[in-house]
């Protein structure tokens, strides 16, 4: 069972303002100097680069298994069910997507961010638009309210990119929890250049075991939406 509630904010999109405001990378690049920083790099121009896998899915993670249609991570002490009709995504196009969409950060925000440390724990998907993506990556917390101060910039980074690219987005931020866990949850709508709305994203992320853990679910028709919602909130954490 997930229980969602919004959260009041001030990040531009979750009020309207004009969405070619200044965006101050200086501070940014500060902090990016003297923390480890994950960046949720799934850009809606790198979905194209997604293919399925039909060789040995265990061969496409960094860290963890896949038995049958079940995948175990034992760094996060996680398990999802693949579900069935959807592949794991391959590793080499995975690597691909992640170059391409940190390419499309750095330039945007103008930073020179080093996602070498980003593990690929388990992607799977149903065509380019629908897909599921699982990371994680040290984060070591050198002082209180440093993870949630990160997760601010974070939603800063992904807001600027978008923008930077003429792309038009709304985003609002919630808490939700997944069986025992409490995850930050934003929530991207992207809009094309009739208005028509392109891609639903919703990135979760949360602290667990020295990881900065984050799930990654991209949909736009309804069906495909409630598979992966399926999976992901029926998923289990030690």
């Amino acid at each position: 069972m997930a229980n969602a509630c919004l959260l009041a904010s001030d990040f531009p999109s979750e009020n309207p303002r004009t969405q070619n405001r200044t965006f101050h990378t200086s501070t940014v690049v500060a902090h990016l100097r003297n923390r480890n920083m994950r960046i949720y790099i799934l850009i809606f121009f790198t979905l194209i680069l997604f293919t399925s896998c039909k060789t040995d899915p265990n061969k496409q993670v960094d860290e963890g298994k896949v038995i049958e249609n079940k995948y175990h991570s034992k760094e996060i002490g996680w398990t999802i069910e693949i579900p069935k009709g959807w592949d794991v995504t391959k590793r080499d196009e995975s690597q691909k997507r992640e170059d391409n969409g940190l390419k499309l950060v750095n330039e945007a925000n103008g930073i020179d961010y080093d996602a070498s440390g980003l593990k690929q724990l388990i992607s799977f998907q149903k065509d380019r638009v629908h897909n599921f993506i699982a990371t994680s990556e040290k984060f070591e917390i050198e002082y209180d309210g440093e993870y949630e101060e990160n997760k601010v910039f974070v939603k800063e980074l992904l807001y600027n990119t978008y923008a930077s690219n003429g792309i038009k987005v709304d985003t609002v931020s919630s808490k939700e929890k997944i069986d025992n866990l409490i995850f930050d949850l934003f929530k991207i709508t992207v809009y094309g250049p009739d208005g028509g709305i392109l891609l639903y994203q919703d990135l979760y992320s949360t602290y667990r075991n020295g990881l900065d853990f984050g799930v990654n679910l991209n949909y736009k028709r309804e069906k495909e939406k409630m598979e992966l919602m399926r999976v992901w909130k029926n998923s289990k954490f030690e």
